[in-house]
């Protein structure tokens, strides 16, 4: 299980996704407060649906969901579900350990 907290803290909550191989899917959870990203907080995305940005399961769920254009939500479900699939080693995402948007 792949486990990532997404701290979105210009609109100030907190976000636990898990995501769980299953076949050639993942099945991601979200645990948040937010009433645009419960919309998605349940989903089981297709390994061929993650490629690109156009035909994406994620991007256009979150679309469907209402999420605000600036929500870092879907793309942690992405890296969770690219961890998960073996597309991202776990080991580098874990010695990375964040990504950040620096305002300068």
């Amino acid at each position: 299980m792949t486990e990532i907290t997404v701290n979105s803290r210009i609109c100030g909550f907190t976000h636990k996704i898990s995501g769980t191989k299953d076949g050639k899917n993942v099945k991601i959870k979200v645990e948040t407060q937010c009433p645009k990203v419960k919309n998605i907080s349940e989903l089981e995305v297709p390994m061929m649906e993650l490629f690109g940005i156009k035909e994406n399961a994620v991007i256009a769920k979150a679309q469907e969901g209402n999420c605000c254009a600036t929500c870092l939500v879907p793309c942690g479900i992405l890296h969770a579900c690219n961890i998960e699939l073996g597309l991202i080693s776990e080991t580098l995402a874990k010695g990375v350990r964040n990504l950040s948007i620096d305002f300068e």
